[in-house]
């Protein structure tokens, strides 16, 4: 059956390399039309081509790092979690009538090793989108969350959580069912649990929503992801009441990974393809692997109590500083 190749999504940054890339098969195919061999020219423009990508890639400002982070393409927790397990089973429900499919998650094994995984779970189009409410989760999808999570507890599985939302979903019906509170007990909750627990920012983390599942005893982040309290066109509306100056938010709100690693909220970068993880897949799931058994192997050889007693000095430490005397 014959198939048709996605026509490449480039966002603004990008325009310039993508001329340069049509202007090479341009005079690839004049020259295979004309007999002319202009092979040298070609090498030579693809160098350029291959230079300015990195340099697009490696000077992104914050805004257009965000841009990255929710690229329609970029591997969702599902891409990442088939394309580094052995095996899979997702489970649903949270055991009181509801079944997230903003929040996904199940038992897998990673390298051999039984593992509890879950994360934010994005759409590819519109509809599935919709479906998945964006990446936004409902009270019930942390309280699955929080399930698997005990379960993980309970037979001395290593939890494995993926973050990509911008936020839990912000619904009148979503506050009724107790969005704060689900969200709070989870955070409560994973302080206390014995098993290593490793999360990963993988797309865009937003405020509370990325929360309910970020209390970790590792907590990574892929190079161009973003890791924020409000998103930077909320941020600017409430300070600027000027959505439009979203990018002068995202600047100030220090939410790309290096920021991160500086003020100490995450141990770990994931580098990611030239060109960013949705560039090539299977190249940042071959990162985020090795980084996860690196981490596991560490976790391992530490007692529970240890963890514990880890994982609440580490988050004690957020946004402790010393102030210089005049």
């Amino acid at each position: 059956m014959a198939t048709t190749e996605r026509k490449p999504l480039l966002l603004d940054f990008e325009k310039p390399l993508a001329e340069l890339n049509t202007r090479i098969e341009q005079i690839r195919l004049l020259a295979e039309e004309n007999g002319v061999d202009v092979s040298g020219q070609i090498r030579q423009l693809e160098a350029r081509a291959t230079q300015l990508r990195e340099e697009i890639f490696t000077g992104l400002s914050p805004s257009q790092r965000l841009q990255v982070a929710r690229h329609p393409r970029r591997p969702s927790t599902l891409d990442y979690i088939q394309a580094i397990t052995d095996e899979w089973m997702e489970l649903h429900g949270d055991r009181c009538g509801s079944d997230d499919p903003a929040l996904i998650g199940g038992v897998a094994r990673l390298a051999g090793q039984p593992v509890v995984m879950l994360g934010h779970q994005k759409g590819r189009d519109t509809k599935d989108n919709i479906a998945r409410n964006f990446g936004m989760a409902t009270p019930g999808g942390y309280r699955k969350a929080m399930r698997l999570m005990e379960h993980a507890n309970k037979f001395g599985m290593p939890i494995l959580t993926f973050i990509d939302t911008p936020g839990a979903l912000p619904t009148v019906v979503a506050e009724r069912q107790g969005a704060g509170e689900a969200i709070a007990y989870n955070l409560r909750e994973m302080f206390s649990l014995d098993v290593p627990i490793i999360c990963t920012v993988i797309g865009e983390g937003g405020s509370g929503g990325a929360l309910g599942i970020g209390v970790g005893d590792k907590v990574m982040m892929f190079e161009h992801s973003v890791y924020t309290v409000i998103t930077p066109e909320a941020c600017a509306a409430i300070l600027w009441k000027d959505a439009s100056k979203s990018p002068q938010a995202a600047a100030v709100l220090k939410m790309t990974s290096h920021d991160l690693k500086n003020l100490g909220i995450i141990d770990q970068i994931l580098s990611e393809p030239t060109g960013g993880a949705h560039s090539d897949p299977l190249k940042a799931a071959t990162s985020l692997k090795a980084a996860l058994l690196d981490n596991l192997e560490e976790l391992n050889q530490l007692t529970s109590k240890e963890r514990r007693q880890l994982r609440y000095e580490k988050f004690r430490k957020i946004g402790v500083f010393t102030e210089a005397s005049a």
